[in-house]
């Protein structure tokens, strides 16, 4: 697939970088010089993305239309719902196909008989699953908040949302660019191969919805991801729409030049884990910067790491306030860090506050 563009990017004043260096250590020259997809009739990023992570995660119960809605008023520039099929073939808006951690099934009764253990990716799991039930069936239940413990205010919304399908995350999403024309979405498909597997093809389920609504083709605001390479190749035959290759932190082979260049072959960004950007200390502060932003720029993908949250539970020890695991620490200083190594967005729990450490980023980049 073609390609998107690199464009030099001006390099920050002095003052700027001075001011920079004392929140974050320099990001390489590479990273400040190489933004594929920046500017031209072809751009796709003017500036870094705020990356709402399964929505507003932060605020209300991932992957609820409540959480997509709150995202868009936050000024995200992207959402991002994760996708898993129903057993009559629908996708609907789950992180995983596993339903007890985020869904009130464990209190339905008439649905008991469905707990069972399988194994997934490998993985021995034990819950309730998607492909399990019909549509019908999931829209009985009802979302709960994933991590209450560390979320408590959270959980002031159990029960009261559905679990969306893909269509209706869509038509949320284009209501959103009603304020927002720029507003991207940024679907990703969970274990493609066990699906397969089991006769439920995800990336066609995807790819004939695009297609119905309009949304294929290279200018589509609709940018699909997985952390499977298979299933981002799939993707990338089917439809002709930008891919993601995410990388988890157990895929570092896929952060070499020579994995990039075969990435480069399908994809038009690479999702990593953010330790494979921006490595922590000794101290719990950000350290120097790894060359996998320059390298990945210098064969035209964008970077778009993951997960920034706020609480001192998520942050790296050296940004904690306090010892309270729900409270949030220096988010601030962190975000900025993350944005100083030449990131093309962010995925993050926080919408707002990854909005509010751009514009600091920003106002220092243009500081004399």
């Amino acid at each position: 697939m073609r390609r998107t563009a690199p464009l030099r990017r001006r390099p920050a004043l002095a003052a700027a970088l001075l001011l920079l260096a004392l929140l974050v250590p320099a990001a390489p020259a590479a990273a400040d010089d190489r933004h594929p997809g920046r500017g031209g009739e072809e751009s796709l990023v003017e500036t870094p993305w705020v990356i709402a992570h399964r929505g507003a995660s932060a605020y209300r119960p991932e992957h609820t239309l409540a959480a997509y809605r709150l995202a868009v008023r936050q000024r995200a520039d992207v959402i991002e719902p994760d996708l898993v099929p129903t057993s009559d073939g629908h996708l609907i808006a789950r992180h995983e196909n596993e339903l007890g951690g985020t869904t009130d099934v464990d209190e339905r009764p008439e649905f008991a008989d469905r707990r069972t253990t399988k194994v997934i990716d490998g993985v021995r799991v034990t819950g309730w699953f998607a492909e399990d039930f019909t549509l019908a069936e999931i829209k009985t239940l009802r979302a709960e908040e994933r991590i209450p413990d560390i979320r408590p205010r959270n959980t002031r919304y159990d029960g009261r949302y559905e679990i969306p399908t893909f269509e209706e995350v869509l038509e949320v999403w284009e209501q959103g660019r009603r304020r927002n024309r720029d507003l991207l979405l940024i679907p990703e498909l969970k274990h493609g191969g066990y699906f397969d597997s089991i006769g439920l093809d995800t990336e066609a389920m995807l790819a004939a919805t695009l297609r119905e609504r309009g949304l294929d083709g290279r200018r589509s605001p609709v940018i699909v991801q997985s952390f499977e390479p298979g299933s981002a190749r799939e993707v990338d035959r089917l439809v002709d729409v930008r891919v993601v290759q995410l990388i988890s932190g157990a895929q570092r082979e896929l952060t070499t030049p020579g994995a990039l260049d075969e990435v480069a072959e399908y994809a038009d960004a690479i999702g990593p884990d953010l330790r494979w950007v921006l490595p922590i200390g000794a101290d719990g502060r950000a350290d120097e910067p790894t060359p996998l932003v320059a390298d990945a720029h210098d064969r035209g993908l964008l970077v778009t790491p993951y997960t920034l949250r706020s609480e001192n539970a998520h942050l790296p020890d050296g940004y904690d306030i306090g010892a309270d695991p729900t409270r949030y620490g220096d988010y601030l200083d962190y975000y900025v860090a993350v944005y100083a190594t030449g990131v093309d967005g962010v995925f993050s729990d926080n919408p707002d506050h990854l909005y509010r450490a751009r514009e600091a980023y920003e106002r220092a980049q243009r500081r004399p």
